[in-house]
């Protein structure tokens, strides 16, 4: 159904194989920092979610930046919360605002009454998985995310993005019986939508812890990690006869590395906070590693970000090990790209990690 893929790289680092360079794709690579996105934008009348929506309008914007920019992954354009909007929460996205629930969890009969949701009404993400799919023709490997149970809790019972998460902490705290049975239900939620990404086309799949680092150390483990844990084990690793990578991203739980790498994902996501030698050192090459240039580099300068960009490849070291080994290294940001990024930076750190990247393979034979 789908052409055979012509650069493979993100697919083997992923899976700790040989790779010739050190693959890079972008958190939020499709988006408001590139003007044709905007353009496309425009088309879906301003709104978002006209765009995510919209197959052909998703699939365009995420394209996008694989036309400006020799990245070796495309991410399927959408947002984590259309989950719980399929649930029936009623997500809106106001000019100038951020996402918002007209109808959050915040008591016994609503959250009783959340179930798991059809997933018909999320057809129109997998329209677009197939779609990109298609669209790609083999370029490069085509991944498939949602949020984590607990993120996804966290605007389900907020309501919308919140400073200090008071209301859904307050039901952690005084009733996490309510908050379990929301997880509960994101969490098959969240198994099911990405293993039909996966059935619809997504080559690898990525579930974003964002608000995972809020947590104190023993809650995170309770709330946010086992659920988290839940879906890793419930996706499928298998499909069209190849091997199928799960990415794990929790922001601020670099001091959980061990514990994360251990739920049984392919790669841990880190933060620009993290130091990559670090987490190499004390994963043990168990998982490969995702990361974790800091976004704000993207506002200063090619040589800049070149000397940047060679830090976070020398920190993780050469991919091959002593024993003939290897461990992966996806580069990325330490969280999503802003909308500020002036887009020729882009073209820089591109050209900085693979330049750097088939260095450090060089000098390792």
């Amino acid at each position: 159904m789908f052409a055979p893929l012509q650069n493979d790289q993100f697919l083997r680092a992923c899976l700790r194989q040989p790779t010739t360079h050190t693959p890079l794709w972008l958190m939020r690579q499709a988006g408001r920092y590139l003007p044709e996105y905007r353009a496309t934008r425009e088309k879906a009348g301003n709104s978002f979610m006209g765009l995510a929506t919209n197959p052909q309008y998703a699939t365009e914007v995420t394209l996008q930046p694989l036309d400006r920019y020799a990245l070796d992954a495309a991410i399927l354009f959408s947002d984590i919360l259309v989950v719980p909007d399929a649930m029936g929460l009623g997500l809106s996205f106001g000019a100038g605002e951020g996402p918002r629930f007209a109808r959050p969890l915040r008591d016994e009969a609503s959250v009783a009454a959340l179930q798991v949701p059809d997933l018909d009404k999320l057809r129109y993400v997998f329209d677009t998985v197939t779609m990109l799919r298609k669209a790609l023709n083999g370029r490069v490997p085509l991944i498939g995310f949602s949020g984590s149970p607990w993120t996804l809790a966290s605007y389900m019972v907020e309501g919308a993005g919140s400073d200090d998460y008071r209301v859904v902490k307050q039901m952690l705290y005084a009733r996490p019986d309510l908050l379990h049975r929301i997880l509960d239900v994101n969490a098959q939620a969240v198994t099911a939508y990405l293993n039909q990404q996966i059935e619809c086309g997504a080559q690898a799949v990525m579930i974003f812890d964002s608000w995972g680092g809020v947590l104190a150390d023993g809650v995170f483990q309770e709330f946010s990690l086992e659920y988290t844990r839940r879906v890793v084990a419930g996706m499928k690793r298998q499909h069209d006869g190849q091997q199928i990578p799960v990415i794990v991203f929790t922001k601020g739980g670099g001091i959980w590395l061990e514990e994360i790498a251990a739920i049984g994902a392919d790669v841990v996501g880190l933060d620009w906070t993290a130091n990559l030698g670090d987490a190499r050192r004390r994963t043990g090459d168990r998982v490969a590693l995702q990361g974790n240039l800091d976004p704000a580099v993207l506002f200063s300068n090619p040589e800049v970000i070149a000397k940047e960009a060679t830090k976070v490849l020398d920190s993780f070291g050469a991919p091959q090990r002593a024993d003939g080994g290897w461990g992966g290294h996806v580069f990325n940001l330490g969280h999503g790209i802003s909308q500020h990024t002036p887009p020729d930076n882009v073209t820089a750190l591109v050209e900085a990690v693979h330049k750097h990247g088939r260095l450090l393979r060089s000098a390792g034979k």
